[in-house]
């Protein structure tokens, strides 16, 4: 369907559902603040044709809105390009709210509810003079207890509130800081080389929070979240800080998300809300008894399923570990080699061993050794995005997509990946890029956008490797969660795995509903047919950002799940290079 009809479309179904006469201001009032919201994001200054591709309005409607709000100086329209930019309005407005804002006051409620929470010390602190200075803390009831820290300042790097805001500073920001000398070794476990740091920091962006063992003091762990203004720049760290005997590894990452949420409280800011807080209720019902765990793990951020018919093998990622995994769902183990990136895929190649999507490189991989070797590196002049999912085609091409690291909106880009490592841009203009595959006749490729909730359907040239066409294949409903990892199976319908949705989604060519089957966890990321027969279903999924309650309700996120179909899947393709 092309995209003016699903405009129209769209605008009888916005005149029938919204716009009675019961409630046309709120409407209004609610697409006018979605068009600021779209341009604040928006990296660079978009234009009328960007933000109707972005809001899906019909044109009279986004017109007269923008016109409206460039009256009320809320919008500025530059004649020069026409693009849009926020107007002088809402910089009043910010001005005013930041003037006024006290972050202890702000934190105080986050403060307590912390310690009451962990029965730990919570402390807030702020970058000054190049370290990190402590400007509140709250105390617990506790034999063993640290002494009051307010007033005290630690190197950023070896801290976990330190490094939370450090991961969020731009790179020249970050640079400038850590460029004026040797950083010191306060312990064995500080990092102090600057590629490694860099390295440790994109993770801590990715996951959202910092985690810090016995870095600036022997027995002391910290687990801690940046606070962020409404730029998205750091402001203060949140943290929590304990005997390491008391907050060990597995319990610091649990405490992620609380931290996290702690921050996001302080200054209203949701943040980076690409990979949510927030989880849909638990389906009402049994668990279903042809859904079971055939790889336990405790992923952060499971992703990126292959079966290898060859070796009668899963391959699968964790990004957020990171380390690329290999599983033997018939004996429900798997073995785990740690990469030193963020990690995106792994995939065979015909000739021999592995390739993987590692921060914005598509290296070669050996999993004996562990050694990489750069194929291409499409994203060198971006040093803050990341490859996210991949598959091969039936030629063995490549088509990978990339992310911003901090999700930021419209960054992501669809790549394709040729045997001889050269790379081409097929597409731009995603926020989250992620499940791809192809039809079974490989005349439609469909491609995700976890954060606007769409799969995308394209025209597909097997022959040229190209595509062309995008249109909107399927919308998910927020209460459904959001589309992750997809495959594909013989008959042609679509298995999109469905993020805080507790489900997997069967799509018929058309785009429409054929099932859904609940899975025992919340956060199913990604799906591959494979099996003897390639009739099983595995079903990926992560734990990152879980609280303690939702982990006890689903004890297995993390892990990877089977389900018998009865349908017969797409074969994975390896890499021709």
């Amino acid at each position: 369907m092309a995209k003016s009809q699903v405009r129209d479309a769209g605008e009888e179904r916005s005149t029938e559902a919204g716009e009675g006469p019961s409630t046309p201001g709120v409407q209004a009032l609610t697409r006018g603040i979605q068009l600021l919201d779209l341009v604040a994001g928006f990296r660079g200054a978009p234009r009328f044709t960007d933000l109707l591709d972005l809001t899906g309005m019909p044109k009279g409607t986004l017109h007269r809105l923008l016109q409206a709000l460039a009256e009320e100086r809320l919008l500025k329209l530059d004649p020069r390009d026409q693009t849009y930019r926020l107007g002088s309005r809402v910089f009043e407005w910010a001005h005013k709210v930041w003037d006024e804002f006290d972050l202890r006051g702000a934190a105080e409620p986050e403060l307590e509810r912390l310690r009451d929470l962990t029965g730990e010390a919570i402390r807030i602190g702020i970058l000054d003079a190049g370290t990190v200075l402590y400007i509140d803390q709250r105390e617990v009831s506790q034999p063993l207890r640290l002494n009051n820290g307010v007033g005290s300042r630690v190197e950023p790097h070896a801290s976990g509130l330190g490094k939370a805001i450090l991961a969020h500073l731009s790179l020249e920001k970050r640079r400038a800081l850590l460029s004026g000398g040797v950083l010191e070794q306060k312990t064995p476990n500080t990092v102090v080389e600057p590629e490694e740091l860099g390295r440790q920091l994109d993770l801590i962006k990715a996951r959202g929070y910092a985690v810090s063992v016995d870095e600036q003091n022997f027995g002391i762990s910290s687990v801690a979240a940046a606070i962020l203004d409404h730029r998205a720049e750091p402001i203060a760290a949140v943290g929590i800080i304990g005997p390491s005997f008391r907050l060990p590894p597995d319990r610091l990452h649990a405490l992620g998300r609380e931290v996290i949420e702690s921050a996001r409280r302080i200054t209203g800011n949701i943040g980076e809300s690409a990979m949510s807080l927030a989880v849909q209720p638990r389906p009402l019902g049994p668990d279903r008894a042809d859904v079971r765990c055939v790889i336990p793990a405790s992923t952060f951020l499971g992703e990126g399923p292959h079966w290898s018919e060859r070796a009668g093998r899963l391959y699968f990622v964790d990004i957020l570990a990171p380390s690329v995994c290999v599983g033997d769902p018939e004996a429900g183990t798997y073995t785990s080699l740690a990469v030193p990136e963020l990690v995106g895929f792994l995939i065979p190649r015909r000739s021999g061993g592995f390739i993987a999507g590692m921060h914005g490189e598509v290296r070669g991989l050996d999993l004996d050794s562990g050694a990489t070797s750069v194929i291409a590196h499409p994203e060198a002049d971006r040093p803050g995005h990341r490859f996210n999912d991949g598959k091969c085609d039936r030629k063995g091409r490549l088509w990978a997509g990339t992310l911003a690291i901090d999700t930021s909106p419209s960054q992501g880009r669809l790549w394709r990946v040729d045997a001889d490592g050269t790379a081409t841009e097929m597409d731009r203009g995603f926020r989250v890029s992620n499940g791809l595959g192809w039809s079974p006749d490989d005349r439609t490729f469909y491609f995700t956008d976890t954060a606007r909730q769409q799969i995308y359907a394209y025209d597909f040239d097997l022959e040229r490797g190209a595509i062309a066409n995008r249109r909107v294949f399927v919308t998910v409903p927020e209460s459904e969660g959001r589309p992750d990892g997809l495959t594909v199976d013989a008959e042609g319908f679509v298995w999109s795995a469905h993020w805080d949705g507790w489900c997997v989604t069967r799509y018929d060519p058309a785009g429409k509903v054929e099932r859904v089957i609940n899975l025992p966890m919340p956060r199913p990321t990604s799906c591959v047919f494979g099996g003897p027969d390639m009739t099983t279903l595995f079903v990926t999924s992560a734990r990152i950002r879980l609280s303690a309650a939702q982990l006890a309700e689903a004890p297995l996120s993390g892990s990877v799940f089977a389900i018998d179909t009865g349908i017969r899947g797409l074969a994975g393709q390896e890499f021709a290079g």
